[in-house]
């Protein structure tokens, strides 16, 4: 389903520095909003030293949003690890509006993230638990 909604022209060149952790790019975390019902666009970043559970607190409650983590773990074998995690944020509490909107619109920030080969949908705060439902699904990849 395709909703009209494209991606700022930064969401896609900030990914590029991003994965690669560039100059200027060493970041945790984006989180993506849809402004205007238009356009994706970075509504904010988390530092390199920030959390998951950083992560997770700047996910509202009740609206939808897209988040591109970097996540450290280790993997099944006793390996350290990292693998970017593109999350999809669309809690049971939200608008159905923009439930619809966000689901519809995934896969232009998808196009714009090219790489990303770990996308989770959470529709509740459960769903984003890190022991329970992240890792087990990194593990699968790693």
């Amino acid at each position: 389903m395709s909703t009209g909604v494209v991606c700022a022209d930064d969401v896609g060149a900030n990914f590029q520095g991003f994965k690669i952790q560039s100059e200027g790019f060493k970041y945790r975390y984006y989180i993506y909003q849809i402004v205007n019902k238009k356009t994706i666009e970075i509504e904010k970043h988390g530092e390199r030293s920030a959390s998951y559970e950083d992560f997770c607190e700047n996910m509202p409650d009740d609206d939808c949003r897209y988040g591109l983590i970097d996540l450290e773990f280790t993997s099944t074998d006793g390996r350290p690890t990292s693998k970017l995690v593109f999350i999809t944020w669309n809690p049971d509490t939200a608008s159905i509006r923009n439930k619809m909107l966000y689901s519809g619109s995934k896969e232009s920030i998808k196009a714009a993230l090219n790489g990303v080969g770990i996308h989770i949908n959470c529709t509740d705060r459960s769903e984003l638990d890190f022991e329970s439902s992240i890792l087990p699904t990194l593990k699968k990849f790693a």
